[in-house]
């Protein structure tokens, strides 16, 4: 099983080009998608409760969603490629990337035409120990795709799950709990998010939304400063304004990375780009 997880990181192709960028809307707490769609944009602001209205975003939300996975399946390979390369070439080389000492990714997986992060998790693990950031994965916990992020130093802490989808061993070689973000006795620099669809809005949330909120939690009660949260999009991801809307359960993101580069949103991403 370790053979077989080292495998399916280090022989994923690195992968990666361009179009214009933008970024994301969310699932909301309580809606839960069924696979690890992490991210989705959204656009206009419109935080009105009013029931038929929010009911009518999420079937837009779907629809979209449903385009876009049948976009993502037929996406060419080599511009797939091409992409996949370019967004992890522009992280590697970002300084808000290098300045980290510790960050959340995920584990990409093809079946969910994720984009790729091979390449960003193996330069993370090849590090000597002594100069290695502190990297946390997430792990589905249940069929809600609850997560956990637990901490990793290598690949071979690493399993092939249900879904053939990498995610870190509860426990290590030596038998002792991985420790969880929220455990983490320094704090987190920065998320890397996979996303679904984006807009020039450029707001997002994602399904580590409860692990997320639940760390900004302990970063304020411990005084840390805020992770940078990027998220990652090919450029068909990029939708127009307007395309889906928001609701009260969307969260910002500070940044997303497309094949055109990096696009700052927060404050926070504009003093670290």
């Amino acid at each position: 099983m370790i053979s077989s997880a080292k495998e399916m990181v280090m022989l994923t192709h690195a992968r990666t080009l361009a179009s214009s960028p933008t970024a994301l809307s969310s699932y909301p707490v309580n809606v839960r998608p069924s696979n690890r769609s992490f991210v989705t944009m959204t656009t206009t602001t419109n935080n009105n409760n009013d029931p038929h209205e929010v009911d009518a975003i999420f079937q837009r939300k779907h629809s979209l969603r449903s385009k876009l996975r049948k976009d993502l399946k037929n996406m060419d390979p080599i511009r797939r490629s091409e992409e996949d390369n370019a967004i992890q070439s522009i992280v590697l080389e970002a300084p808000w990337f290098k300045a980290s000492k510790s960050l959340c990714a995920y584990i990409s997986c093809a079946t969910l035409r994720e984009v790729d992060t091979s390449r960003i998790v193996s330069q993370v693990l090849s590090k000597p120990t002594e100069e290695q950031k502190k990297l946390y994965v997430p792990r589905v916990e249940d069929r809600n795709s609850n997560m956990r992020m637990l901490n990793i130093s290598s690949v071979d802490d690493l399993i092939v799950n249900s879904m053939h989808i990498l995610e870190p061993a509860v426990v290590d070689c030596d038998g002792k709990h991985r420790e969880d973000v929220m455990e983490a006795s320094n704090p987190v620099d920065l998320f890397i998010l996979p996303g679904h669809s984006f807009s020039p809005s450029l707001l997002v949330a994602y399904p580590y939304l409860m692990h997320r909120e639940k760390y900004q939690e302990l970063a304020n009660q411990r005084k840390w400063k805020q992770p940078l949260l990027v998220a990652l999009s090919y450029s068909l991801q990029i939708v127009e304004e307007g395309a889906i809307g928001v609701t009260s359960n969307d969260v910002p993101v500070d940044a997303l990375v497309s094949p055109a580069g990096f696009i700052p949103i927060s404050p926070a991403a504009l003093d670290r780009g």
